[in-house]
């Protein structure tokens, strides 16, 4: 069985230089950092989406609540309806 040095030395086996290894090394690592800022990209756009949804869900339950107090106020003042800004 010929050994590691013979097979790494055969002219039919394509040799890198130092410098594509680098050049490889870099690459792979700027491809990992794009798909990992992509991934917390994606994360962070989702959680501002649903606390959006989350505030306007809470802003639209507190002027249907201010619109009941002014109807149940109107329902139960002699005097009439109050149009106060509450």
């Amino acid at each position: 069985m010929p050994s590691r040095d013979d097979r790494l030395d055969r002219p039919d086996r394509e040799r890198l230089s130092p410098l594509e290894i680098r050049k490889d090394a870099l690459q792979g690592t700027v491809e990992a950092a794009a798909g990992t800022v992509g991934q917390v990209a994606t994360i962070l756009t989702t959680a501002v989406k649903d606390v959006a949804g989350a505030v306007g869900g809470f802003a639209t339950e507190v002027f249907e609540i201010r619109e009941s107090v002014r109807r149940a106020r109107a329902e139960h003042d002699p005097r009439g309806p109050v149009d106060a800004q509450d």
